[in-house]
């Protein structure tokens, strides 16, 4: 659908928002002298900001057009994807940030450099590179309709001129550019959801109780289905199993999503900045999600073209003055939040993890940013590439991402896993597992009709077992921990007497922290909050 005019108010709102997000970047800048500055920042900003931004970053226009879109035709059943977010960020928390915070490196994969060896850091660098491509073109994708949708632009067009502003504030003023106009991203993402949703309830043609009760009745309000079946996607046991596998990954194995709790000034801030997403996911998920069947409602079970501009669609029929503005930036606030954060995560290892180790290892600061900059704008030009092959897709651009980075969560999580708790895995023998495990991924995908929330436990499982038994084959027995598994962590602090804490926080791997035990409580009284939503219709 084209709109026929998208009106001088709307383009004010929309040009407004894009300019301050350049002008931002420009102001940020100037403190941006090396590349330390560019990747990190100065280590003062606030907790709330960047968990603000991680929160925007996952969240994305894929939420905010595949959302409902995927409910549309699934229900509220895909709610069960995301109920993990608790116990995933208890365990980020509690293994993965201590050890990448303590390191003081910019790049999370100089971690497993330490603990298996050089090609193992090379070999996670390049499957994050490869996924983070992929899953941002998606994005990048998801918000070109946007732009065809309002103006009647080609997609492709829309494409490099949204790639275009996302990367220029992101080069001029690095990580810090990224979270603080993720943190206004993130309140043009809310405004714009908050006024759809009262739009859709008042525009509903019976009353917001009646049109759930006939939903119910059509199957399309249970949020919670206990099939073992693992054939089907949106169950119970995929979001508390597999999907907290996934998730895992997601945030405590991803550089751009823990990048930036490197940018706090302590331990605690980091930690504080990702106990965000464990309470909030749930809320912004199924306020997308139960759109999504509002809509089912409202349209009348109408088939769509395209899903993904149903909430465009509605948004246009309004009328309102401005209104298309509002929306037309909050998706594209809501993807430029996760293009920005991949253009310097990727900008990040490509220059660290390989331009500085192997091409240029004792260069000055200032040369590291030149590189990081020119990084930069290659893997916003790499990314245009797969988004215009999405272009071909009609589906669910959530589901669409989700499916993409099932692929490769297994290699990550047996990666970071066994680094961990392994006594005996070695470089050699890991690397075995991973080649396992994405040779047995292929035959689960080509050959079987499993679900891809199981991909990531079937390909970790595979990656461990493969990785213990060939470390044992290969180089036999190790007599002790690594200094850099979790053991080890614990030992280390114990013979030089160092502090388990900083402000409250534990610094060692492992030790839970009290502050995060309300996260599990959290959980279950959100499985108990959904179970009760829909019996009580």
């Amino acid at each position: 659908m084209e709109l026929q005019s998208f009106g001088f108010i709307n383009w004010l709102v929309l040009g407004t928002y894009l300019c301050a997000n350049i002008v931002l970047g420009f102001v940020l800048s100037k403190k941006v002298t090396t590349a330390d500055d560019f990747f990190i920042g100065q280590r003062n900003i606030p907790w709330w900001a960047i968990g603000i931004s991680v929160v925007a970053t996952y969240v994305s226009a894929l939420s905010f057009l595949g959302g409902p879109a995927w409910s549309y035709t699934e229900g509220l059943s895909v709610i069960a994807i995301h109920l993990n977010y608790p116990i995933v960020i208890f365990i980020v928390i509690a293994f993965f940030l201590p050890f990448f915070f303590n390191s003081g490196c910019a790049s999370i994969y100089e971690y497993l450099e330490k603990r298996f060896g050089p090609t193992t850091r090379s070999v996670i660098s390049i499957i994050f590179l490869i996924s983070q491509c992929l899953t941002s073109a998606a994005i990048l994708y998801a918000t070109a309709l946007v732009l065809e949708f309002i103006t009647g632009m080609p997609v492709v067009y829309a494409i490099v001129i949204i790639t275009l502003i996302a990367l220029v504030y992101t080069i001029m003023g690095g990580l810090a550019a990224v979270i603080w106009t993720d943190v206004i991203q993130a309140f043009i993402l809310l405004l714009g959801a908050l006024i759809i949703t009262v739009a859709l309830i008042n525009n509903l043609n019976l009353p917001l109780g009646e049109t759930l009760e006939l939903l119910k009745s059509q199957g399309k309000t249970n949020p919670l289905s206990f099939s073992f079946d693992v054939t089907e996607v949106s169950t119970l046991w995929t979001g508390v199993i597999a999907m907290t596998l996934f998730h895992i990954t997601v945030y405590g194995a991803n550089q751009m999503m823990v990048q930036r709790t490197l940018a706090s000034k302590n331990i605690g801030d980091a930690k504080k900045s990702f106990l965000m997403m464990g309470y909030f996911a749930i809320f912004i998920y199924f306020l997308f999600f139960l759109l999504g069947i509002l809509f089912y409602s409202y349209y009348g079970a109408r088939e769509f073209d395209n899903g993904n501009t149903i909430i465009l669609e509605f948004a246009s029929s309004l009328a309102i003055p401005g209104l298309m503005g509002i929306i037309a930036a909050a998706v594209i606030a809501a993807s430029m939040s996760s293009l920005d954060s991949a253009f310097n995560s990727m900008s990040t290892v490509t220059t660290i993890d390989f331009y500085q180790k192997y091409a240029k290892p004792n260069a000055s600061p200032e040369h590291y940013l030149l590189a990081s900059r020119l990084f930069t704008i290659f893997w916003a030009l790499a990314i245009i590439i797969p988004a215009f092959m999405y272009t071909k897709s009609n589906g669910s651009v959530l589901e669409t991402l989700s499916k993409l980075g099932s692929y490769f969560v297994g290699a990550k999580l047996a990666m970071f896993g066994l680094g961990f708790f392994s006594k005996h895995t070695t470089e050699r023998g890991l690397l075995t597992g991973v080649v396992a495990g994405f040779g047995v991924l292929w035959w689960v995908a080509t050959s079987t009709d499993i679900a891809w929330p199981w991909y990531c436990a079937i390909g970790g499982i595979v990656n461990i077992s493969v990785s213990i038994a060939a470390s044992l084959i290969i180089d036999g027995h190790q007599t002790e921990y690594s200094r850099y598994s979790v053991e080890g962590q614990k030992q280390y602090f114990a013979d030089n007497n160092l502090p388990e804490k900083d402000g409250g926080w534990y610094l060692v791997p492992g030790r839970i922290d009290k502050q995060t035990y309300w996260l599990l409580l959290f959980f279950v009284g959100s499985i108990a909050g959904l179970y009760l939503f829909n019996q009580l219709i």
